[in-house]
């Protein structure tokens, strides 16, 4: 990508376009705030004609916020990574996911599932996206189907592949 960086005469441009769009803006803001008309609205005192003006650029600077954060998720939606993002608004990846937080979809948010076979019996063990924690649900070579129990959730694949082993290994098949 390019240089984001504008030259002089387009930063003239800009300027008198955004001066252009926030005149009416302040005007309103001025004329709501004093009582008088738009038109008599710059009679006002100096001061709040000033507070007015700079009332209408926080508008603006809120609307460009929402509208830089929109461009932001959009590019992120089309592939654009945080690294990316930082890049071109100068600022580093980490500032770039802390500024814009929702704006690049995380890799996965599918469960990650694995397959269990032991004792004549499946189970399948599954981590929860948000949480990290791994969790199982098995059927015995008898037909006992089982889980883990509640709301217990294993820090560890490894752990709750052990839970679920037990499970298969109690609930084998009958070797008679």
């Amino acid at each position: 990508m390019t240089s984001a960086e504008a030259t002089a005469d387009e930063r003239a441009e800009l300027d008198k376009a955004l001066y252009d769009a926030l005149d009416p803006l302040a005007s309103a803001i001025r004329s709501r705030a004093s009582g008088l008309s738009e038109a008599g609205s710059w009679e006002a005192d100096p001061v709040d004609v000033t507070l007015s003006v700079l009332a209408a650029w926080k508008v603006v600077d809120e609307e460009v916020k929402r509208l830089t954060a929109f461009a932001a998720a959009t590019a992120g939606s089309y592939g654009a990574s945080y690294e990316q993002l930082g890049a071109v608004w100068g600022i580093t990846r980490q500032g770039a996911r802390k500024k814009w937080p929702d704006a690049v979809p995380r890799r996965s948010t599918a469960r990650k599932d694995t397959a269990l076979e032991l004792f004549g019996g499946t189970a399948e063990l599954a981590q929860d996206p948000t949480s990290g924690e791994w969790t199982w649900t098995g059927d015995g070579a008898d037909g006992t189907h089982g889980a883990a129990e509640g709301d217990t959730g294993y820090t560890t694949k490894e752990e709750a592949a052990a839970h679920a082993g037990a499970f298969l290994r109690e609930h084998a098949a009958d070797p008679s």
